[in-house]
């Protein structure tokens, strides 16, 4: 037992699953393959947030079956959201699979593949990290949600709120910075309502403060955060700490109260438009992305329109937008009808994407000719990649190696989707420097 073939689909909580057990694996002499058919250990990391990803899943977990017929040592796995407390279903639908693990819970394989290679893992492995060597890094620090907004299913398959403590996320943070990390994005899934169930209750202004003492760490981002956690102390940490990046991730999900009402979502549209004035007045040049779900069920044409009105008001940097699918199991699938069609919703993801790019080619258009302060991140198609503190993806030619550099770039060219510009270089970069920090 030598190799693993990882496969992952879903959000960035699911991503970092991945990440970390890969590490673990990769710590007991495995190695990475890519292809199923090269690997003694298969795993299928799931999501079912929407019907597109579950049928993903489950396509690929069935093209596994004969490839696991013809090799039954092979080890396959299926974890995440998919699988739940009760698994009695996916193992009576699935009886080749070896095992069925929740998210976070690597345990039962971690355990086989021990057995395979001679090792007790849980005596040695310590914490488990990532196998990456990337500039940027999720961490994981709050798992499940107690809030059970009705069209979601995250509650029932990752759980209560949980909140990791300050001093292990801190750790964790320091040995990723010792392996090279400059950048690490805090991940929850409502990530502004860390510390709540912790007995000192520390909050994620607390959090932040200690990360931002951490040497050789550039940067820090958190997501996702929840309009009714996003404390003023939250955005006075943000404004102050000069690591911590001015970047929110804020889902609204729709702009009209009858919506939100049914969403359970717990604020109101004045409720969110006057957290935005807050962060924009405590955060200067801050960076606002947010979430849309359209076709939620009852969404009428006009209230539909209110969202696309509430975005075009806000001006946002980014719009994550997804039609609404039902999630058995949610409160929603048991109470309320799914009734806006699916060519409807496709019609009204079409025009609110269209209104984002609008927006985006606006925006973006603003930062043609200034100096932005640009994390490297990797070489792709012979050209560096990185990002703003707010996010933006930028380009530049460079013949050294920059990666994990901060460095200067003044903006040549925009699109909707990202920036162009040039590297500058020595005395002028230091000049430009002040104004670049904070964009």
């Amino acid at each position: 037992m030598d190799s693993y073939y990882l496969w992952t689909i879903g959000c960035q909580m699911n991503q970092a699953d991945s990440d970390r057990l890969a590490g673990a694996l990769e710590h007991m002499g495995l190695h990475s393959v890519t292809q199923p058919e090269q690997a003694d250990v298969i795993v299928l990391n799931s999501c079912v947030v929407r019907q597109g990803a579950e049928d993903r899943v489950v396509g690929s977990l069935t093209s596994l079956k004969p490839l696991k017929t013809r090799n039954p040592d092979k080890v396959l796995a299926l974890m995440g959201c998919m699988v739940g407390p009760k698994q009695d279903e996916l193992k009576a639908k699935y009886p080749y699979v070896d095992f069925f693990m929740p998210p976070q819970q690597f345990a039962p394989l971690l355990d086989r593949v021990g057995d395979g290679v001679g090792v007790e893992w849980d005596d040695y492995l310590g914490p488990i990290l990532p196998a990456t060597r990337a500039v940027s890094c999720h961490v994981p620090i709050i798992k499940g949600c107690d809030l059970m907004c009705t069209f979601c299913i995250i509650p029932y398959r990752r759980g209560r709120q949980v909140s990791r403590p300050v001093d292990e996320v801190v750790h964790e943070v320091e040995l990723l910075v010792a392996r090279g990390v400059k950048e690490v994005t805090l991940l929850g899934q409502t990530v502004d309502a860390y510390g709540y169930d912790l007995a000192d209750q520390p909050d994620l202004a607390d959090l932040l403060e200690r990360l931002n003492d951490i040497d050789g760490l550039a940067r820090i981002r958190f997501l996702t955060s929840h309009p009714i956690f996003l404390s003023k102390k939250i955005m006075e940490a943000v404004a102050r700490l000069d690591k911590v990046c001015e970047h929110i991730n804020l889902p609204v999900q729709a702009g009209d109260d009858q919506v939100l009402e049914r969403m359970r979502r717990r604020y109101t549209r004045n409720d969110y438009l006057s957290l935005i004035d807050d962060i924009r007045s405590t955060v200067p040049n801050v960076a606002l992305n947010t979430d849309i779900i359209v076709g939620f069920p009852g969404e009428t044409a006009q209230q539909f329109q209110r969202t696309l009105d509430l975005i075009e008001g806000v001006g946002f940097d980014k719009v994550h937008s997804a039609m609404y699918s039902e999630r058995p199991g949610t409160i929603a699938h048991r109470q309320l009808p799914d009734d806006v069609s699916p060519e409807e919703k496709s019609r009204r993801i079409k025009e609110l994407d269209q209104l984002q790019e609008k927006l985006l080619t606006r925006r973006n258009a603003s930062f043609k000719g200034q100096h932005v302060e640009v994390l490297v991140e990797e070489r792709k198609k012979g050209r560096w990649q990185g990002r703003t503190r707010g996010d933006k993806l930028v380009f530049f030619d460079d013949p050294e190696d920059r990666a994990g550099q901060l460095v200067t770039v003044v903006v040549t060219k925009t699109s909707p989707w990202s920036l162009q510009g040039e590297l500058v270089h020595s005395e002028l970069a230091k000049a430009a420097d002040n104004v670049a920090r904070r964009l």
